[in-house]
């Protein structure tokens, strides 16, 4: 089966992220707590494209969100679909940016990259056809 890593960045990369969830997981038959609730075959045979299996039968999006802020990742959480996502692949720094593209760049977006490369490489490696 091919699967998908889905990779969130920044506040608006994740707010559309965190509605895309909302809509696969509806689709596949996930529920908020990533419970399978579906009633087809078809999702089941699928739901490994974007979901891994965690324990007790639990789905998690194979996903990674990062912001150089907290404030995102906190509404996130919040939201209806907040809790399905696993803990470690939230990948936050503390300050921003304030839309300085150089200050991203450069600076606080440089101190989390190592991290978000760890994230992704893990993701990617659990993977047996990666696309």
């Amino acid at each position: 089966m091919r699967e998908i890593v889905h990779i969130q960045g920044g506040q608006c990369g994740n707010q559309i992220g965190a509605k895309f969830w909302e809509v696969v997981s509806d689709e596949h038959g996930v529920d908020p707590t990533g419970t399978y609730h579906g009633d087809s075959d078809l999702q089941l045979e699928r739901i490994n494209v974007y979901f891994n299996e965690a324990t007790g039968g639990r789905y998690v999006p194979r996903a990674i969100l990062m912001d150089l802020e907290p404030g995102t990742m906190d509404s996130v959480r919040s939201g209806p679909f907040g809790q399905i996502f696993r803990p470690d692949n939230f990948v936050f720094g503390q300050t921003g940016a304030g839309n300085n593209w150089a200050k991203g760049h450069y600076t606080e977006g440089a101190e989390l990259i190592d991290s978000v490369l760890d994230v992704v490489r893990k993701e990617a490696e659990s993977c047996d056809c990666l696309q």
